[in-house]
């Protein structure tokens, strides 16, 4: 027998709108990791529950920090830039500035650094500890507008609970795979 997940997406209407429960999947998140002590295996859990239940998104990953560079970790999507210098394009300038970023259309964004042309929305969460970035949590959409503030600020909750949920494995997680 698998495990399957109960569904997190609810449509709002029949449009194109679709609301996630991103507190549930904070919880889900808590439970994934409860158990596992290694932060790589960690992460590529974290990449997959959200690229599963986030819907119409064509990328998702994470990028760690590596020097002044952010560097390509587990994703799930297309081949991806492997190495983006701080401040450039929006995983960047969101790692530089230590905030979230939500571009409705990265054609419209100066210096965006386009890993996959199908990509046309992004929102990038730093992940920060002890007051540091460590990297960012990079999500990319083929629909433009298709992140809205509740998404970000649900994945910053999401973000939030992956560092707490690190931080109780390693004190220092400069690095940290």
């Amino acid at each position: 027998m698998t495990f399957k997940p109960p569904a997190l997406l609810h449509a709002t209407d029949r449009s194109e709108k679709v609301t996630v429960n991103y507190e549930l999947l904070a919880r889900q998140l808590d439970v994934l990791l409860a158990d596992e002590t290694d932060l790589l295996a960690n992460s590529a859990n974290l990449v997959g529950l959200l690229f599963a239940e986030i819907p119409r998104l064509n990328w998702l990953g994470i990028y760690v920090l590596r020097g002044s560079e952010l560097v390509l970790g587990p994703f799930q999507g297309k081949p991806a830039c492997v190495r983006i210098p701080l401040g450039q394009g929006v995983c960047g300038r969101a790692a530089q500035r230590m905030e979230s970023l939500l571009v409705a259309d990265v054609n419209e964004f100066s210096g965006h650094i386009s890993c996959d042309p199908a990509s046309v929305s992004e929102l990038v969460v730093p992940l920060i500890s002890a007051g540091r970035v460590i990297g960012v949590l990079d999500v990319d959409s083929p629909h433009k507008r298709r992140f809205s503030i509740d998404d970000q600020r649900g994945l910053e909750l999401v973000c939030a609970c992956f560092v707490r949920l690190l931080e109780r494995q390693r004190d220092d997680l400069q690095n940290f795979i």
